[in-house]
């Protein structure tokens, strides 16, 4: 990331009720134990498949903080984009999400408070039954403007 120019997200007062981001996502074997490893998460029921078996879920499933992480990114890096941040989360999980599965996920604007620049946003995350995995709501603050000329270094390091 180094030496690349980024940009910030969209501003509060670019941004209107209604305006979608839709993408999909899958867990790998490499993003699991990522997770794991930086978490030291050992929990048998994300990576023994003798222990998950035995149990309702029949197989290991991703833990949901993963699953949360991809809606994070969605917020960080689509809408709004870079420099936004989560202040809120009210999100519910009613369907485990299995290994290898792939994740349709859709988040909207469904309200903006310019004075106190925040959104409110509403995420869906389908498996690939089209059963729902995530579902809820998120307080967001867009990137804020920069307030001069030297604050556009912050869009690079360098």
């Amino acid at each position: 990331m180094l030496g690349k120019k980024r940009k910030l997200g969209k501003k509060i007062k670019d941004i209107k009720v209604g305006e979608t981001f839709t993408t999909s996502s899958s867990v790998e074997d490499r993003d699991l134990l990522m997770y794991l490893g930086l978490t030291d998460d050992s929990n048998p029921l994300y990576i023994q498949h003798d222990y998950a078996s035995q149990t309702p879920f029949k197989r290991p499933v991703v833990p949901t903080v993963m699953v949360f992480g991809m809606v994070s990114s969605i917020i960080s890096m689509h809408l709004p984009g870079p420099g936004s941040h989560i202040t809120h989360q009210d999100l519910s999980y009613p369907k485990p999400v299995y290994h290898y599965a792939e994740i349709r996920f859709n988040v909207e604007v469904v309200d903006v408070d310019r004075e106190e620049h925040n959104l409110s946003m509403q995420v869906v995350g389908y498996d690939e039954e089209g059963d729902v995995v995530i579902q809820g709501t998120l307080k967001v603050q867009p990137p804020y403007e920069p307030k001069s000329m030297n604050a556009s270094s912050l869009e690079n390091f360098y």
